[in-house]
């Protein structure tokens, strides 16, 4: 597809936000440069042409494009009579959003949910060994622990509404953004 100079100029802007809005989340900026690169495109581009675009190198661009294929944002299509590859972009935005939370983000709070669940558990054992000014420094622990795995809980259950494209109800937060002024042993 021809390109001229004043549409690659509208988007290398676009493009370059979006790489940015990706690195902030903890991908690859070129992952999010290709990526809109794809989906303001009208027809799927070659690895060439993307390249081109980005002025990045032929290495860089598959990385990226297999990165993208990993997270299901982009996809490889072919053209009859054609021996390149061609690649075009998820354009639902909301499938794309719904899957890095299902496999990145809940995975994080399941594992801090693990985590934070073993170590109360521990503590509370601990707890039952100790005595005197110790045993209330770990109460006071497990009482800490005990914060953080509800929290993480409550946050498992908002994300699994959230994929299931449910509405949510935010009020089960307000119990873990208080004051501050909680009580020391």
């Amino acid at each position: 597809m021809a390109r001229t100079d004043s549409t690659l100029s509208l988007e290398q802007p676009v493009a370059e936000v979006i790489g940015q809005l990706m690195a902030f989340w903890g991908f690859k900026a070129i992952m999010g440069r290709l990526w809109t690169f794809l989906y303001l495109s009208s027809e799927p581009l070659t690895a060439a042409e993307l390249g081109q675009r980005l002025a990045a190198s032929t290495g860089a661009v598959s990385m990226a494009l297999s990165d993208l294929q990993k997270w299901g944002v982009v996809r490889k299509t072919w053209r009859p009579g054609e021996r390149r590859d061609f690649y075009e972009a998820e354009t639902s935005i909301w499938k794309m959003v719904s899957r890095v939370i299902r496999e990145r983000e809940l995975v994080y709070v399941r594992e801090a949910i693990t985590a934070f669940d073993r170590a109360r558990t521990q503590m509370s054992e601990l707890r039952a060994r100790a005595s005197g000014p110790e045993k209330g420094r770990l109460k006071f622990m497990e009482g800490r622990l005990t914060t953080l795995l509800a929290l993480s809980r409550v946050s498992e259950g908002l994300i699994n509404l959230i994929i299931a494209g449910k509405s949510v109800d935010l009020s089960p937060l307000k119990n873990f953004f208080g004051d501050g002024a909680e009580k020391r042993p």
